[in-house]
């Protein structure tokens, strides 16, 4: 009977790389993301791995008893995952040097529809709560979300207050 029980060691870097991976992809950052995709990618190999069982004898050359031969569907899988990790690596690391590029940065911004979107839906929807508003204001927490700084307004900007512009001086 082979021994299917799989090592503590590789049980825990599953964990640490799946929590950290999804951690860091919850980051506004690319370059986080970018670890975060890689860290990910390797804890789900990881377990395609330690879940397809020991290693056996190789199929493919067929000198043993099926019984002891290894399941390939496992590395099949896991070196689909890899290509497509890779994929995915190159892709946000072409979008984080072209943020960097443009940007200075690469912080991922509000999009503009999203607050559009959450401005109206803020103006619109009841209070549910009586312990959502705020006393020192006097403004909910969903009229105090609807007046965070918001480029999609449609009104005209105001001039800025400031000295009075004079002609050239002589």
């Amino acid at each position: 009977m082979i021994d299917t029980a799989p090592a503590l060691v590789l049980v825990i870097a599953i964990g640490a790389f799946v929590i950290s991976g999804v951690y860091l992809l919850l980051e506004r950052s690319l370059t986080r993301v970018l670890v975060g995709f890689i860290l990910l990618g390797n804890g789900i190999n990881l377990l395609f791995l330690v879940a397809s069982g020991r290693a056996g004898k190789a199929p493919i050359i067929g000198d043993g008893s099926e019984s002891e031969m290894s399941d390939p569907l496992p590395q099949a899988m896991v070196l689909t995952a890899i290509v497509i990790t890779l994929g995915l690596v190159a892709f946000v690391l072409a979008m984080a040097y072209r943020s960097w590029q443009l940007h200075g940065h690469d912080e991922v911004q509000d999009d503009l529809e999203d607050r559009r979107i959450a401005r109206l839906a803020a103006k619109n929807a009841p209070a549910v709560y009586d312990d959502d508003v705020d006393d020192a204001a006097g403004l909910s927490l969903d009229d105090q979300a609807a007046d965070v700084r918001d480029e999609t307004d449609d009104s005209e900007p105001a001039t800025p207050p400031g000295p009075a512009e004079e002609g050239p001086s002589s």
